[in-house]
C-alpha cells in the first residue's frame, strides 16, 4: 500500500513547535513595539496653518515659552497664542508676508468683531479623553518643558519626541528627581540637571506625585 504522505512530512510537528517557540515572541515584540505610542504617535509633525519656526522663534531670539502658551502656570491647558499675541510683532514685523495671511485675517476679523476665526492651529501633543493632565501642577512642581516637549526650540516644525503613555508618565511619577527643577528655570531649555538639587526641592515641597489610576483617570 503506497503512503499517502511523503516521509518529510514527519518532521512537520518539530518544525512547527520551533516555529511556535521563536514566533511567539518575535509577535508579541512586533505588537509591542509597532502598536505602541513610541511607533505611532513620536515624530508627528503635523503641517500648521502658519509656518511657525519654533527654532527661530524660542531658540535664535530667546522668547520665553509662556509668551506665547500664556496659561500653562495656571490651569490644565497651555493654550496656544491668541492672534494679538502674534500681532504684537508682526504689526511691525514681516507685516506684508504671505506665510502670515492667515494671522491677519483672523486679527481683521476680530477687529470687526468676529471672534470666532482664530488661527485653526493644529494640536500635536494629544491625550486620550479618558486621560486627565493639569499643566499647571506639572509646571508649578518644576517639571520642565523640555521633559514632556523635547528640544522644542532646536526645532522649525514642532514635533512629537515623547509617547505620552501610561507607562511613560508612570516612569516619571515613580522617579521625579530625573525631571524636577527651580520653577524659575521651567521654560530654560539650556539647564543642566541638578538630580541632588531635584531631591532637596522635592523633600521641601513635599512633592509626592500619584501613581494610583484615580489620579489620571476620572
Amino acid at each position: 500500500m503506497n503512503q499517502l504522505f511523503p516521509k518529510w512530512t514527519n518532521r512537520l510537528p518539530a518544525v512547527a513547535t520551533v516555529l511556535a517557540v521563536l514566533g511567539a515572541p518575535t509577535l508579541v515584540f512586533m505588537v509591542w513595539y509597532y502598536f505602541s505610542p513610541w511607533y505611532l504617535e513620536v515624530g508627528y509633525a503635523p503641517d500648521q496653518p502658519v509656518p511657525y519656526n519654533h527654532k527661530l522663534h524660542a531658540g535664535m531670539f530667546g522668547m520665553d515659552c509662556r509668551y506665547c502658551h500664556q496659561n500653562v502656570e495656571r490651569g490644565p491647558h497651555a493654550t496656544v497664542p491668541p492672534t494679538q499675541t502674534c500681532m504684537n510683532c508682526h504689526v511691525q514685523v514681516k507685516k506684508d508676508s504671505p506665510l502670515l495671511a492667515p494671522v491677519r485675517a483672523s486679527f481683521e476679523a476680530l477687529a470687526k468683531g468676529e471672534s470666532d476665526r482664530p488661527v485653526p492651529w493644529i494640536k500635536v501633543h494629544m491625550l486620550p479623553d479618558y486621560a486627565y493632565f493639569d499643566h499647571s501642577v506639572h509646571v508649578t512642581a518644576g517639571v520642565g518643558c523640555i521633559s514632556c516637549h523635547g528640544r522644542v526650540d532646536q526645532m522649525e516644525v514642532v514635533r512629537q519626541e515623547k509617547p505620552l503613555s501610561m507607562g511613560w508618565c508612570l516612569e516619571c511619577h515613580r522617579d521625579p528627581a530625573k525631571h524636577v527643577r527651580p520653577v524659575s528655570e521651567i521654560t530654560n531649555m539650556n539647564y543642566r540637571h541638578d538630580e541632588a538639587l531635584a531631591k532637596k526641592l522635592i523633600a521641601a515641597k513635599k512633592i509626592n506625585p500619584p501613581t494610583h489610576c484615580s489620579a489620571c483617570h476620572r
